[in-house]
């Protein structure tokens, strides 16, 4: 199988920078895994959103948006989960 492509937008790299130190490992361990398949586990289909998924980090998530036909994740956001779901 292909593999897909991994994008950050800036905003998200931002984001990412603005992590807690110890949870940017395992959130970019998270996102590289998409990689090889970006609709297993553990992530979630959003509800409402066609192409959107989420992957839990601690109380963060990552919301990304998957292209299959140009084998593409792009992670859109990278926040707390009190403020992530907002403006979605």
């Amino acid at each position: 199988m292909e593999s897909f492509n991994v994008i950050l937008k800036p905003s998200a790299e931002r984001e990412l920078r603005k992590l807690p130190r110890k949870l940017v490992p395992r959130a970019v361990q998270l996102m590289d895994g998409r990689k090889s398949d970006p609709f297993g586990p553990p992530a979630r289909k959003l509800s409402g959103h066609e192409r959107m998924y989420r992957l839990r980090v601690g109380d963060y998530r990552i919301v990304y948006e998957v292209d299959i036909e140009a084998r593409q994740v792009t992670v859109q956001y990278i926040r707390h989960r009190r403020d992530v779901y907002r403006n979605l």
